[in-house]
């Protein structure tokens, strides 16, 4: 009889596991769910559903987005490690999802186990911009400045354990001067009193700095990237400018839950990849001011691990306090 069950127990087995193979080998096989964990309307959620769109196309299912915001993402990243062998229910997410594990002092979730990275979707650099008022013509010239009159000169940012934030901190580190951060929050209002002259400079995007820069009324020293932005041809990355290795980018990328089935992650790194080449997508990424993704999954993989130390090493240089 002990037999007879033990039988009937693995017979059982091996069909559930023959079912959810089967059903991993045919995804996607029902609507899928992309969250979003941060409002309507910003860069993460268009992206999100840009891509979205073009899956739904492939996939010939339903492909929804449903945005999850609140507390730098980490709500929204919850629901999708409850999933984990879902295939059903990815995330499209930003730099906060590296930053987070050095920036509290507790997760509800272990970022490099518990999800699955998947594609790096679209990247944009920032821009070192300072008023144009401020004597530093280049970036050899700021970190003369700044040297020379330590402790003063304030650069705005979104806030604290932003990226921008972030960026002004491995700055100071790499070029070794004192200044000293100024938070705001959000992008508009730091933006605006850099303008306006009464904070000298920021690590800003891309996008909402342009239109200031070619009214001349921010001057830009530096891009953050490793390669010079086309939007601004004549200005050179910090990496040239002396501070050689220094790369922040506002990336974008989409992750699933861990223990996703092999077979239904290739289907969804081959055919992201090919939303992210296509025409239609990158001209409408361009629009956007982003630049489409184009890294294999592991290279996704190492990128987001070595982002997770980098940030790690520079919260932890600046002592900022965990939340």
């Amino acid at each position: 009889m002990r037999f007879a069950s033990a039988l009937a127990w693995a017979a059982g087995w091996l069909l559930g596991f023959a079912a959810a193979a089967a059903l991993a080998q045919q995804f996607p096989a029902k609507p899928v769910k992309i969250i979003v964990p941060f409002p309507p309307g910003g860069l993460t959620d268009i992206l999100g559903r840009a891509v979205a769109g073009q899956l739904q196309s492939l996939w010939h299912v339903s492909v929804v987005v449903e945005n999850v915001s609140g507390a730098s993402g980490i709500p929204g990243s919850e629901q999708v490690v409850h999933a984990a062998g879902d295939p059903y229910l990815l995330m499209v997410t930003a730099p906060h999802h590296t930053i987070n594990p050095s920036l509290y002092k507790s997760l509800p979730y272990d970022t490099k186990r518990d999800f699955t990275s998947l594609a790096f979707i679209a990247s944009t650099p920032n821009v070192l911009f300072v008023n144009p008022a401020f004597p530093a013509k280049s970036i050899g010239e700021l970190i003369g400045f700044a040297k020379s009159k330590p402790g003063t000169i304030g650069f705005a940012s979104t806030g604290t354990g932003g990226g921008n934030h972030l960026a002004g901190e491995l700055f100071k580190g790499m070029a070794g001067v004192d200044i000293f951060h100024v938070p705001y929050k959000g992008e508009a209002p730091a933006v605006n009193d850099v303008v306006a002259g009464h904070v000298p400079m920021m690590f800003g995007g891309l996008t909402v700095a342009l239109p200031h820069i070619s009214a001349g009324k921010l001057r830009a020293l530096g891009v953050t990237s490793l390669r010079r932005v086309p939007a601004l041809p004549e200005v050179p990355t910090l990496d040239e400018s002396g501070l050689k290795g220094f790369e922040v980018l506002g990336w974008f990328g989409m992750y699933g839950p861990a223990r996703l089935p092999p077979a239904a992650v290739s289907r969804i790194v081959s055919d992201v990849a090919t939303v992210l080449a296509s025409g239609e997508m990158q001209a409408r990424f361009t629009k956007l001011g982003v630049e489409p993704g184009n890294m294999t999954q592991p290279e996704f993989v190492r990128y987001v691990d070595n982002e997770i130390a980098k940030w790690g090493r520079v919260i932890e240089q600046a002592k900022i306090p965990k939340e």
